[in-house]
């Protein structure tokens, strides 16, 4: 695969060609992901949860991300390798700035914080020194306490307009992608139809630009609570790779996810 940049993933939305995403967290899984055709690699805290068996994503460290995003970076094959920045590493401005060059210099081509319209002088000075954002919108799951749980968010007018104007601002201010988790597919469609900017979904509907899912869900190795918007794509598969390759074909024909993923 040729190395994939942010032209790559503007040309895709710009031509109505959708990309897929996929979470790693190790040299052997990312060399995998990246073989198969994945163009975004998601270094994800959900590391938390899938590999430290933690009930949440919030006592992911910095270290830990560092860690494990250089170990996606050594196996990666051309495909763009995204970092979250995990709890309270980006509370102002000027932490955000140094955690976000730690996570880029490890091997991040981009980093992903959560949050609405507050984060827009931060993704400013970022995208002014030249570190690209993802900004995560909907249910963020650093702040799963603040929401009362792993719930849909955007189901009423209000919070639905806020985020469709969360969206703008963030472009505005500079960012390079929005991620939207958990909100009802028409509201991913109406912020995907007002950014210039890829979009990626998870539990999003099929409207977006791309999707993304945890590699361990996708391929069955959930042993807790499966989310309505995953499949198991190691259920039709004979083999780890033809799973992967066909969760980016199915990504890329728009037949996942299907209304039975989505929320209304």
């Amino acid at each position: 695969m040729n190395k994939v940049t942010l032209h790559t993933l503007s040309a895709c939305k710009k031509a109505g060609e959708k990309f897929a995403v996929l979470t790693a967290y190790d040299a052997c899984f990312a060399h995998a992901v990246s073989e198969a055709g994945v163009e975004v690699i998601l270094v994800g805290d959900s590391l938390g949860m899938v590999l430290q068996g933690q009930d949440s994503t919030l006592p992911v460290t910095m270290d830990d991300m560092i860690y494990h995003t250089a170990s996606v970076a050594k196996g990666n094959q051309g495909a763009m390798v995204m970092a979250d920045m995990p709890f309270m590493s980006y509370a102002t401005p000027e932490q955000t700035m140094e955690n976000a060059a730690l996570l880029m210099q490890a091997g991040a081509h981009i980093v992903k914080i959560e949050g609405g319209s507050w984060l827009a002088e931060s993704v400013s000075l970022l995208s002014d020194r030249g570190i690209p954002t993802c900004v995560h919108l909907g249910l963020t799951p650093q702040a799963v306490n603040k929401l009362g749980g792993y719930k849909v968010q955007g189901r009423d007018r209000e919070s639905a307009k806020e985020m469709i104007e969360d969206a703008v601002r963030l472009e505005q201010a500079g960012a390079s992608m929005l991620l939207l988790e958990c909100v009802p597919s028409i509201l991913a469609q109406e912020i995907t139809q007002a950014v210039d900017i890829p979009v990626i979904g998870i539990g999003a509907g099929v409207e977006t630009d791309a999707q993304v899912l945890v590699i361990h869900d996708m391929l069955g190795l959930n042993p807790g609570h499966t989310p309505k918007f995953v499949k198991n794509f190691m259920a039709e598969a004979d083999s780890i790779q033809s799973a992967l390759k066909n969760y980016v074909s199915a990504v890329k024909q728009g037949s996942f996810p299907g209304q039975e993923h989505s929320f209304e």
